[in-house]
């Protein structure tokens, strides 16, 4: 339910063929069902609705073209600042990951300042936020208590699967056991980008871990 499959519109797949390979090695792995999520960024990566939604047509038809059973559906990564804030005040229809929930991003050098308000303007138009991986927001890593203060101010949480294993670090390891521990995760998401991705999700450890979790917690992935 995360992931950035869409061929050449940010700093996922490159080209078509790449897309291909990586939904090929998701598929061999066990998955049978993609929210692919674009960053929508707007200085980076100035995706819309409709450069989303046409990319998101045109991957599902070659997949159907190469006889390749994936179901896929596409959303948005939407990166929290004042062109995010525009999409509400001008009350455009986001793109949700299913029903009413929005995945969210912050920036990994700081959060915004008022990310409180942005949380709730973002409830009061109807939508439920995802924040996806919070565990990457190094500088949260010494104020612990902060993510409590996001779950009360409305946010579920979407851990990335390779943080579990150490693949962004210890720290960034630390606080996924961390939130583990807590019960404070509800989405597992690849955030998959590239073939160096694949092949850490594909290793044995990352199953276990998974499954560990899975067992552990009631998450959400399975209403998606």
């Amino acid at each position: 339910m995360h992931s950035h499959l869409i061929p050449g519109i940010d700093d996922g797949s490159p080209d078509m063929d790449t897309s291909i390979q990586l939904i090929e090695g998701l598929r061999d792995s066990g998955y049978e069902k993609l929210i692919t999520t674009p960053h929508l960024m707007s200085d980076l990566y100035p995706n819309n609705r409709q450069t989303i939604t046409r990319g998101y047509e045109k991957l599902k038809a070659e997949l159907e073209k190469r006889k390749i059973n994936m179901e896929l559906w596409a959303a948005a990564e939407y990166f929290l600042d004042d062109h995010f804030d525009s999409l509400l005040q001008n009350k455009e229809p986001l793109l949700t990951i299913k029903d009413n929930l929005v995945l969210v991003e912050f920036s990994f050098a700081s959060a915004p300042f008022d990310y409180k308000e942005k949380l709730f303007n973002l409830q009061m138009k109807g939508y439920k936020p995802i924040l996806a991986h919070p565990e990457r927001y190094v500088y949260f890593h010494k104020k612990p208590a902060i993510y409590e203060e996001l779950r009360n101010a409305g946010c579920l949480f979407q851990v990335n699967i390779l943080s579990l294993i150490g693949y962004y670090g210890k720290g960034v390891a630390q606080m996924a056991a961390h939130l583990f521990k807590h019960k404070f995760i509800e989405f597992l998401g690849t955030d998959l980008h590239h073939h160096r991705h694949l092949m850490h999700l594909q290793t044995p450890e990352v199953y276990e871990k998974v499954n560990e979790i899975a067992a552990a917690l009631p998450l959400m992935n399975k209403q998606l």
